[in-house]
């Protein structure tokens, strides 16, 4: 997890590689670093019980090396738990569902996350919802 300190690294790396993802203070931050530099970065925002995946960034120079699917498998060990959803571009569909996420429909999200996903798919952006099912948690059963 990242100390409070570092968020204006996280912001740089932001402007540098991402203009418009924004880092935010009340985030929960989970960073690789590799000899003492952030080369990645998940972003899991509180949205009343439950958190949503605001943003996930690896930079450039490492990507297509496995740093993202390490964080991921990290998270999915460590922190993510069943409250957690993603807004996954399409074509990602099959990569978040390799680390525990599972397409639902937009009527199974929360009332506060429902809302926001209708906003990005109203504004034109490509998403599928996504829940975090734990491997311990039972899957459900669909009739």
């Amino acid at each position: 997890m990242l100390n409070p300190i570092k968020l204006p690294l996280i912001k740089k790396l932001y402007k540098a590689y991402y203009p418009a993802g924004r880092a935010k203070k009340d985030e929960l931050i989970i960073t690789a670093s590799h000899k003492g530099e952030i080369i990645a970065l998940l972003r899991l925002k509180g949205v009343d019980k439950v958190r949503l995946l605001t943003g996930m960034l690896v930079i450039p120079k490492v990507r297509g090396t496995g740093i993202g699917k390490k964080l991921l498998t990290h998270c999915k060990n460590n922190v993510f738990t069943d409250g957690d959803y993603c807004f996954a571009f399409t074509h990602l569909e099959s990569y978040y569902s390799k680390h525990g996420f599972t397409t639902i429909d937009c009527s199974e999200l929360p009332h506060p996350l429902k809302m926001a996903f209708q906003r990005y798919v109203d504004s034109g952006k490509d998403l599928i919802p996504m829940q975090f099912i734990s491997s311990t948690t039972s899957k459900r059963v669909l009739l």
